[in-house]
């Protein structure tokens, strides 16, 4: 299947990055021959540049320059914090109406990178970075099944903004605050992971990137582009009692 294409002109292409899919090639997953920067390039039959990352079990919005002088300006915007990105989460329990999240978080990659390498043993402690991370809950829903003590289970479907960009600081600061994203294997809760791959059926890590605005590296206009739920998210919030139009009306 073709990658979905959600945005493309002369200097930029953004895509719809499906859950599972990681964006290019890693060490980490050196075995995982398919990403997304081999089948875009394949499906335009030119160059493309990455600009950011999402989590290989994220979907949704992900840019790319079509030369590598766009793509420096545009992740100069994710440096400097000039790009704003929304996502649609479904984490455990109630959460408040809205809140702040602030934790200082280190490099995920670097770190595994750090704990590989046995001739490092007196390697510094990695530094830890400000994170911060806004949330807004747009609806809150109560299932008849159970992942442990309580007869029923709670959830929340919530807006997250990041204004900083630590490698997986959403799922690692909803795990702070102790609701975790549903099917969060690394992060999550894993009786509420086991309950909604056996009794719903949901796998997919919960988490989407709704929408990514940034200034166009020509025109200097600032362009938003919005991703589509998915089916697979959308059957999740059906399955949970979520109505899915509260997403466009707050």
């Amino acid at each position: 299947m073709p990658l979905e294409i959600l945005y493309l002109d002369d200097a930029c292409v953004a895509i719809n990055k499906p859950s599972g899919l990681l964006v290019h090639s890693t060490r980490i997953a050196a075995w995982v021959t398919q990403n997304a920067v081999n089948m875009l390039k394949k499906q335009l039959g030119r160059p493309i540049f990455p600009i950011h990352r999402l989590d290989r079990p994220t979907s949704g919005v992900l840019l790319f320059g079509l030369t590598s002088e766009i793509a420096r300006t545009l992740t100069d915007g994710f440096m400097d914090r000039t790009v704003d990105k929304q996502y649609l989460a479904v984490v455990r329990g109630y959460t408040p109406e809205s809140g702040v999240i602030e934790k200082p978080l280190d490099d995920i990659y670097r770190r595994e990178a750090q704990s590989d390498d046995e001739d490092d043993e007196d390697a510094a402690p990695l530094p830890l970075a400000e994170c911060r991370t806004e949330y807004a809950t747009l609806a809150t829903t109560e299932i008849p099944l159970s992942a442990g003590k309580y007869p029923s289970s709670r959830y929340s479907l919530v807006r997250a903004t990041p204004l900083t960009g630590r490698t997986h600081q959403i799922r690692r600061h909803f795990k702070h605050v102790r609701h975790p994203i549903l099917c969060d294997g690394r992060y999550g809760d894993h009786r509420h992971n086991h309950m909604f791959r056996d009794q719903l059926g949901i796998e997919r890590l919960l988490l989407v990137a709704r929408e990514l605005t940034f200034t166009h590296p020509t025109s200097g206009d600032r362009v938003t582009i919005k991703a589509p739920l998915g089916k697979d998210f959308e059957d999740a919030l059906q399955k949970l009692g979520f109505d899915a139009s509260v997403v466009e009306k707050k």
